[in-house]
């Protein structure tokens, strides 16, 4: 049975959406729980298991309005992963979405973008 999960959005934590039938997975909105690594957990424990099985596409969107330092390094490290797992029978897609007047968040993005040296992030203006 394939994985899904859904996290409504709050004041300080994204919406969360993975729908492992479709090979899709969004976060929207801000992130800045108290307890990021809790709350991003079984996102994060899903991904390692997921990237191991035999998927050929997989598309993440990403929508991050603001993010604190600790979601970042959790961001990061889920591109990271991203990153690592691509292969030559896996295509992996990635869109950060941002407002073009966001000049923070389209910074982060390309900082993110500059260190992986495998995959290709898709950076989109809202």
């Amino acid at each position: 049975m394939a994985f899904y999960l859904e996290k409504k959005k709050t004041k300080s934590t994204p919406y969360i959406l993975i729908d492992e039938a479709k090979n899709y997975m969004k976060i929207d909105g801000d992130s800045f729980p108290e307890f990021a690594v809790e709350f991003y957990r079984e996102v994060n424990d899903w991904l390692g298991d997921y990237l191991e099985t035999d998927f050929k596409l997989f598309t993440f969107d990403c929508a991050l309005k603001y993010i604190n330092s600790s979601s970042t390094k959790i961001l990061f490290d889920i591109l990271a992963l991203l990153d690592e797992n691509i292969a030559e029978d896996k295509k992996i897609i990635i869109n950060c979405f941002v407002d073009s007047n966001d000049h923070m968040m389209t910074e982060l993005y390309e900082d993110i973008r500059d260190e992986l040296e495998n995959i290709k992030i898709n950076l989109l203006n809202t």
